[in-house]
């Protein structure tokens, strides 16, 4: 089974893209994992953080970025499957098994979506264009990332900072979504804005007969270094103690290393290019927890499935 990750926060500046890219890197390289980075972030820095300016221009030349699959989504093509594998960007950094979906500076028409909306709506004579919106807000990545997803084990998504249609297309699409964080107070409100969104995102797409079915796989911190915001640790963890259960918060702490903001001048997640730093040993350690997270949570489920099924019989 594939299982697909959002990493997203309202806030920006909580390192995402910096997890995002060597947690990818360390469940290929150490666990075999086939895993798939998906770059949703118009400022694609995870894409410039694994490869030159110059070899991304020659993608985005080739129509070889997730721009082009998004602008195929919108239009409903039925050719896109066939197109998604052309863009993927396999063996990143030389590590089997690791793969990129390259971002782009500019993602989507907004014209084009309002226009393609509209015309939907007319087509259909649905007078309520909530719901049209809906539809498409549901299946936009959707479309995108089925072709592919049995060709691996974890797919990550980094998303961009905020609530776009992109994010929540991306969230609708996931199994799981991890918040990487800071333990600052505005990162605290970027994680409080998040879930009253994600509740209310849940509850628009809510049926009769189905449900979002997205869970918190945790939120995972990095640490600044910086002593105004490490005043604030003890208050900002005290709070989210109360909001989350203990299971929710990772224990591995990304530390504050030079080196993981060095990496990004090499186009190599620092887990490769300097392993034996902190910050390269506590990014494996996360990724460790991350799997053991995923185990459990399965597990939970499934017990919770085979529990309504017997339900159902009796």
């Amino acid at each position: 089974m594939t299982y697909t990750i959002a990493m997203t926060n309202m806030k920006g500046g909580v390192g995402k893209t910096t997890m995002s890219v060597n947690l990818a890197t360390c469940l290929a390289k150490f666990h075999q994992k086939r895993v798939l980075l998906v770059d949703l972030d118009t400022q694609i820095s995870a894409t410039l953080s694994l490869m030159t300016p110059a070899d991304f221009a020659k993608l985005r030349n080739d129509k070889r970025t997730l721009r082009h699959l998004i602008h195929r989504a919108i239009l409903s093509d039925p050719k896109l499957p066939q197109i998604v594998p052309d863009a993927i960007h396999k063996y990143v950094c030389q590590v089997k098994g690791f793969d990129l979906l390259p971002g782009d500076i500019d993602l989507y028409d907004e014209f084009l979506v309002s226009q393609m909306l509209h015309k939907t709506a007319v087509q259909k004579g649905q007078a309520d264009f909530e719901q049209v919106w809906n539809e498409f807000e549901k299946n936009l990545i959707r479309q995108v990332l089925d072709p592919i997803a049995k060709d691996y084990d974890l797919i990550i998504l980094d998303c961009a900072p905020g609530y776009n249609l992109i994010t929540r297309s991306a969230l609708l699409a996931s199994n799981f979504y991890l918040i990487p964080a800071k333990p600052e107070p505005l990162s605290l409100i970027g994680i409080q804005l998040l879930e009253r969104r994600l509740a209310k995102l849940k509850e628009t797409h809510k049926t009769d007969t189905e449900q979002v079915e997205l869970e918190l796989l945790g939120i995972a911190f990095s640490l600044s270094g910086n002593l105004l915001t490490s005043r604030y640790h003890g208050q900002v963890m005290k709070r989210l103690n109360e909001d989350f259960s203990e299971a929710k918060l990772f224990k591995t702490r990304i530390p504050s290393d030079v080196n993981v903001s060095k990496a990004i001048d090499s186009f190599t997640p620092v887990v490769l290019n300097n392993p034996g730093t902190s910050g390269s040993r506590a990014f494996a350690m996360l990724a460790q927890e991350l799997l053991q997270k995923l185990s459990l949570l399965t597990r939970t489920s499934q017990a919770s499935s085979k529990n309504l099924s017997l339900a159902a019989l009796d």
